[in-house]
């Protein structure tokens, strides 16, 4: 029988590891990563030929986004694309009040963690990223910026989606 060497095993990983990226990442220089679908409270990762609407956000060094309020309608795919307009990196994340505080916490301790998700765009200054997002599930979400002390200055919005009619 043949033994797997540690080594081997530490490259292939290592190889699969690149695969995946933060949105927002310069489309010219990265390869795509496919996208891992889980169902969460707030939704679902969409797929880009799905985009029923798009939303434009900006953020900035002043800690805020423009518009930090967005309705949307259950069963609607949204392309979000998220201009940074500040000097400082941001990042764009959607979940629930308690996830989201939850994982600035972590962020407080652990400000160089790494993390990428479907649902989170991070974005270097004068940059550009994109979500794409299916809200199949009615109710009240947010989205913040989860950089160490930008959640903490009030960098956060509110997204209402409305229940599909019958």
């Amino acid at each position: 029988m043949k033994k797997f060497h540690p080594l081997l095993a530490t490259l292939l990983l290592a190889g699969f590891t690149t695969l995946s990226l933060a949105h927002g990442d310069d489309p010219k220089t990265h390869r795509a990563a496919a996208v891992i679908k889980e169902q969460k409270e707030w939704g679902i990762a969409g797929d880009a030929r799905s985009v029923t609407r798009t939303v434009t956000l900006t953020m900035g060094d002043n800690m805020r986004f423009t518009p930090d309020k967005l309705d949307f309608k259950q069963g609607e795919t949204v392309r979000f694309v998220i201009r940074n307009k500040g000097k400082l990196l941001h990042e764009l994340v959607i979940g629930t009040k308690k996830e989201l505080d939850e994982h600035a916490a972590l962020m407080v301790k652990f400000p160089a963690m790494e993390h990428d998700e479907p649902y989170m765009a991070h974005v270097g200054a004068g940059k550009r990223g994109d979500i794409i997002w299916t809200f199949n599930r009615a109710g009240e979400f947010d989205f913040a910026c989860l950089i160490a002390g930008h959640y903490q200055a009030g960098m956060v919005g509110k997204i209402s989606v409305a229940a599909a009619s019958r």
